[in-house]
């Protein structure tokens, strides 16, 4: 049995990673001054902040169940057998409802994963779903490992601008820090496949200080492997990033861009760091 993956442009996993790994990846769309562009476009994200930074807004659209259909019917084509596709959290974009509706039609099995989680809390349960199907997993087998992994994730950011967020639509349970949004810098977290508000801190050196900090508690007891995005803030999400490494030093840090799509709701100067379990090897329990 051939089982193949598919995912979307916010699981952060890069073109070449997603070919190596045999993904096959649904984008969405950013819209910036009146142009769409497909996320992953290069220099997408400069631009962005570049608007954003003006007051310009940057809006965002996900796939409709005919982009997500047409994908199943392209891999039913070529073969395979069932699909696990697997998808940012249904309750910050509708692009897994999409792939639930397009599901319905398919010409092949296709069983839709609901990761709750965003960028890399996305992207490391694809990787580690992505591995069983190479090694013959059946559907059901690959939608576990994805799930496994996506509930053992744990995601904390802060924004510099609370009201971008809100602006966004995408403030979740954290509109409950609006009264002190001035005032503060929370530190957030993907609750429920929602933003949440996490802890109140009150400048962003020790937003970034408080970062490193949870990354480190929540790897001390158990194997794990750690994303920095940001949006705009390279500096910061390399020095974050060096820090993890002298503390963390078997643990695998990444750094890379946050998704577009993500990032146009969070604004210009976000910083994630995103925790999830480092999965067993295939075959192994």
């Amino acid at each position: 049995m051939r089982t193949a993956i598919v995912t979307d442009s916010t699981a952060s996993i890069g073109v070449e990673r997603a070919a190596e790994k045999s993904v096959s990846v649904v984008p969405l769309t950013v819209i910036v001054r009146g142009e769409p562009h497909d996320e992953g476009a290069p220099g997408l994200l400069a631009l962005m902040s570049e608007a954003m930074r003006a007051g310009e807004t940057v809006t965002t659209s996900h796939p409709g169940p005919g982009a997500f259909l047409e994908r199943y019917q392209q891999l039913a084509r070529a073969g395979v057998d069932e699909i696990v596709s697997i998808h940012l959290s249904s309750q910050l974009s509708g692009a897994c409802n999409s792939a639930r509706l397009a599901a319905l039609d398919s010409p092949v099995r296709v069983r839709v994963v609901d990761s709750r989680s965003v960028a890399m809390g996305l992207g490391f349960p694809v990787l580690a779903a992505a591995d069983v199907a190479a090694a013959g997993g059946t559907a059901d087998e690959v939608a576990a490992r994805a799930e496994e992994i996506a509930g053992g994730v744990a995601v904390w950011f802060f924004v510099d601008d609370l009201d971008v967020l809100r602006r966004g639509g995408r403030i979740g349970a954290a509109r409950a820090l609006w009264g002190n949004a001035l005032a503060i810098k929370p530190v957030l977290t993907i609750t429920g496949g929602e933003v949440a508000p996490f802890e109140k801190v009150r400048t962003t050196a020790r937003a970034v200080a408080r970062l490193e900090d949870l990354a480190v508690e929540r790897s001390v007891f158990e194997a794990t492997q750690i994303a920095v995005h940001h949006a705009d803030a390279l500096d910061r999400a390399n020095d974050l990033a060096a820090r993890l490494r002298d503390r963390l030093p078997s643990t695998s840090v990444q750094i890379s861009e946050l998704p577009a799509v993500i990032a146009a709701h969070s604004g210009p100067g976000t910083l994630a760091v995103v925790v999830a379990p480092v999965p067993p090897l295939v075959g192994h329990p």
